[in-house]
């Protein structure tokens, strides 16, 4: 019985997406699906987002690379609302700025199953950065959170910070290649202090 399906580095697009997305409306067997470096666009996300909301068994989703752009992050953020099975989302290097985080934060605050999150790449920027931390201040399932070369400086470190304080569940945040100065890893370091 087929677990994984691995598509990476093809040229799949969004009408492959819905031939896939059709396959996951009745698949019951189906844990991982990638689909990293593709072509599927938001339209293809919407595909996938939307047989998201009744497959039952899909746990890692990797879409990186997709060009799936603030649109689409939008509809798999309202798949994220009702899905309870989906574990990894990997979103890197998505064209997913500020408004896509937003819409991905609101559903962190209603999600119960994800643990793992990956949004590099994406220059989501201070703005973006503080939607997930007022996520994460509500979020207790979120255990991994990546956020590298998003064009964080002090502003998105600090509202991070002020999450990370409140936040007990988060094992793992990844702010690797932004803009954070001496200020931003201030207020890190003062959260790591009190988060236990």
């Amino acid at each position: 019985t087929l677990t994984t399906l691995n598509l990476e580095s093809n040229n799949v697009d969004a009408e492959g997406a819905q031939h896939l997305a059709d396959a996951l409306r009745v698949n019951t067997t189906l844990t991982t699906l990638n689909l990293e470096r593709n072509n599927i666009g938001d339209e293809g996300a919407q595909h996938l987002a939307d047989a998201l909301r009744v497959n039952t068994t899909l746990t890692t989703l990797n879409l990186e690379r997709n060009k799936i752009g603030d649109e689409g992050a939008q509809h798999l953020a309202d798949a994220l609302r009702v899905n309870r099975t989906l574990t990894a989302l990997n979103l890197l290097g998505n064209y997913i700025p500020k408004e896509g985080a937003q819409h991905l934060a609101h559903a962190l605050r209603v999600n119960t199953t994800l643990t793992a999150l990956d949004l590099a790449g994406n220059y989501i920027g201070d703005e973006g950065a503080q939607h997930l931390a007022d996520a994460l201040r509500v979020n207790t399932t979120l255990t991994a959170l990546n956020l590298d070369y998003n064009n964080n400086e002090d502003e998105g470190a600090q509202h991070l910070a002020d999450a990370v304080r409140v936040n007990t569940t988060l094992a793992a945040l990844n702010l690797d290649y932004n803009n954070i100065d001496d200020e931003g890893a201030q207020h890190l370091a003062d959260a790591v202090r009190v988060n236990t």
